[in-house]
């Protein structure tokens, strides 16, 4: 019997983890043109935010969601000595929103606060939430092809980025996972006795040099497979993209569901 139960639990268990990660490979290519990316700079700690993440929310159901429109929900930190310690939250996060700032890509750090395409997005709070995923401020700029690909996760992933520009330019890679169907009851702050929903949020972030490219030149590299946290999402999403210099902007991005 205790054996026939510890045989069950095995099984539970391995079922867990295939769920959990890929099981066949994951390709992902870009299109020549910059997919639309919307970072979303957000606090379980700010009353205003709950609205922001909703709306955000409501883009997983549309159908460009990862192939022409990648949402990022960063959980900043410095609402969190305020009431309530937001468990999604990474001061990296926080020192990325700064860094938009010195760039002169949002005017200050505030929360909620939304980039859409490298720009700060403020009509959101006039009549954003009303606006759908093809109604988005886009670009056509042609920026180059991204690719990535996952065999297995226990395999490197294999990357590579064919820039249009032909000048020289130093690029960084970065590899984020993001959590979707999470869910935090607030017991203490602005926002207590909630109970908050997110998806998108951005549950890991790393940060690679990719070299630098010229005149055609396509940059490649092979990284070890990215630690998968668990935070009790329902489903993960890889997500890649490449900045260039010192830039914070996003110049390219794909992503997809593990």
């Amino acid at each position: 019997m205790n054996k026939a139960l510890n045989f069950t639990a095995f099984g539970l268990l391995l079922s867990a983890v295939i769920v959990a990660f890929p099981l066949q490979a994951l390709e992902l290519q870009s299109q020549r043109e910059a997919v639309t990316t919307i970072e979303l700079y957000t606090s379980e700690g700010c009353s205003s935010c709950p609205r922001a993440d909703a709306w955000l929310s409501s883009l997983s159901k549309d159908s460009a969601i990862f192939s022409r429109v990648i949402p990022l929900a960063f959980h900043v930190d410095y609402w969190n000595e305020l009431g309530w310690r937001d468990r999604f939250s990474e001061a990296a996060f926080s020192s990325r929103q700064r860094a938009l700032s010195r760039a002169n890509i949002v005017s200050q750090v505030y929360t909620p606060g939304f980039v859409v395409n490298n720009r700060e997005w403020r009509a959101w709070f006039s009549r954003g939430h009303l606006v759908t995923a093809d109604q988005l401020p886009n670009s056509n700029n042609e920026v180059g092809v991204l690719a990535v690909r996952w065999p297995e996760y226990t395999k490197p992933l294999s990357l590579s980025f064919a820039p249009i520009k032909e000048d020289a330019s130093s690029f960084q890679l970065h590899v984020a996972i993001i959590g979707m169907g999470l869910e935090t009851q607030v017991r203490r702050g602005e926002n207590r006795g909630r109970l908050l929903k997110h998806d998108f949020v951005v549950l890991s972030h790393a940060e690679y040099p990719f070299g630098v490219a010229s005149h055609g030149k396509h940059l490649t590299k092979n990284l070890a497979a990215p630690d998968i946290p668990d935070e009790g999402q329902q489903r993960t999403v890889l997500v890649v993209w490449v900045s260039e210099g010192d830039s914070p902007a996003i110049v390219q991005a794909v992503a997809g569901y593990l």
